[in-house]
């Protein structure tokens, strides 16, 4: 089953109300690409959707080798014990020097956009 989602006009009006620039940019590259409308359905509504996880849920729902995407941001409570990529939003700093010490990669969901257009093995946690 197809994802439906919001309609463009809807979308382009909640685009609109969008005060930050870097999650404008993000919802404007993900449109450009069929796969990520899940990704702007979201992004598009209240930021108060937005979910925080910690590096230890984190932890406890991957495998070595997964990446995986937090619409949100990562908080840096816990370790990570595995080799992971995490697409975010944005990540505390001491979140991003924790993963850079267990060797995995912190990414912004606008990098992974452009790097995975076609959303290839990305693992949404919630």
């Amino acid at each position: 089953m197809k994802h439906k989602g919001k309609s463009n006009t809807k979308i382009k009006r909640q685009i609109r109300r969008k005060t930050n620039p870097e999650i404008v940019e993000t919802i404007k590259s993900a449109r450009e690409h069929k796969g990520w409308k899940e990704l702007v359905d979201k992004l598009t509504g209240p930021s108060r959707n937005y979910s925080a996880m910690n590096l230890n849920e984190i932890d406890k729902k991957t495998s070595v080798g997964d990446t995986v995407m937090i619409i949100g941001k990562v908080l840096s409570k816990g370790e990570v014990t595995k080799k992971i990529r995490v697409c975010a939003l944005s990540f505390s700093e001491n979140a991003r020097e924790k993963l850079k010490k267990s060797k995995s990669e912190a990414v912004t969901i606008l990098q992974e956009i452009k790097i995975n257009p076609k959303v290839e093995g990305i693992k949404v946690l919630r």
